[in-house]
């Protein structure tokens, strides 16, 4: 049971009436293993590497809106960004819809926000440690790294089991065999070794233009469109980057609008008539037209919800 002293903070953030935090929030969530998230009959809870030290937050959906609170030297900086976080900065109102699945979404995920949680570190190494492989082998992969190089959350993060993912720099300092041993390939290990490498940079990609954020993190060898845009719709709040470079995403929106999966650029022909808003598109079309038939074997190890076998980065 958490007793010591630890920073806190606490506020309250307004949201629009039939939001939900957990289909805005529930991205964040790398896997059901993450270590550095848990949900509880509380709401859910999040170990932060905050520019200000590790930090532990919690949001409760009230009737008022959602309750952040927080513990630890990043406290204040984390409730502070709740409100990015909750997708407060995302404003759905302009999006049109241009067919009848795209305005079935809309109405079906009408409590979604793109969320913005500014930790852009955070969100790189996941995406770059789920490049080319199933979900289930990169969290394990992730859960193993943050188990062992992580820090507990601080106040009562720790009674949940809630980690703490190493600092941005600190991703660099991890030995070379560890990666492997947590199923992570040279190529991959490497990236996210030279994404922590220049850090400080990168977690500056959080204040820029988006057409300027997107840049900045594609010079980064090995990170490319798919990698991009994971980062760029959990710690940007970006309604304008979809997952071409998915391996279902596209297969599964052309399937859903055309009748035939195809790939990268039939998505883009038919998402561009809803260019800055085709992250919005993707996830309403998909949501209505759910996931399309499948034929012949079955892949044994389960990918993401929607699935994720990269194939590119």
């Amino acid at each position: 049971m958490f007793n010591g002293p630890v920073s806190s903070a606490r506020r309250l953030v307004p949201v629009p009436e039939g939001y939900s935090l957990s289909r805005t929030v529930g991205v964040l969530r790398h896997g059901a293993s993450d270590p550095t998230c848990r949900t509880d009959a509380s709401g859910w809870w999040f170990g932060q590497a905050t520019p200000d030290g590790p930090a532990t937050l919690s949001l409760r959906r009230t009737d008022d809106g959602v309750e952040a609170q927080g513990w630890g030297d990043g406290a204040a900086w984390a409730v502070d960004n709740a409100p990015h976080l909750l997708g407060c900065d995302d404003d759905p109102a302009g999006f049109v819809a241009h067919d009848a699945l795209a305005a079935e979404g809309a109405r079906v995920m009408a409590g979604w926000r793109v969320a913005r949680s500014r930790l852009v570190v955070q969100s790189l190494v996941p995406a770059i440690i789920e490049q080319r492989v199933t979900g289930k082998e990169a969290f394990a992969g992730h859960t193993r790294l943050v188990r062992r190089f992580g820090s507990p959350a601080p106040g009562p993060g720790a009674d949940l089991g809630l980690m703490v993912p190493p600092a941005p720099r600190d991703w660099a300092h991890i030995p070379s065999w560890e990666w492997i041993t947590s199923g992570i390939d040279k190529s991959r290990a490497e990236t996210a070794v030279r994404a922590s490498t220049y850090a400080g940079r990168l977690e500056a990609v959080a204040d820029l233009p988006l057409v300027e954020a997107h840049r900045r993190l594609r010079v980064l060898p090995g990170v490319g469109e798919w990698t991009a845009a994971e980062v760029a719709q959990r710690a940007l709040g970006d309604p304008d980057s979809p997952s071409f470079g998915d391996y279902h995403m596209a297969k599964n929106l052309t399937w859903a609008l055309t009748g035939t999966p195809a790939g990268d650029d039939e998505a883009r022909a038919l998402l561009a008539p809803y260019t800055g808003q085709r992250y919005r598109a993707q996830v309403f079309i998909t949501a209505a037209a759910g996931m399309r038939p499948r034929r012949g074997p079955r892949m044994t190890l389960p990918t993401h919800v929607p699935s994720r076998l990269h194939q590119r980065r």
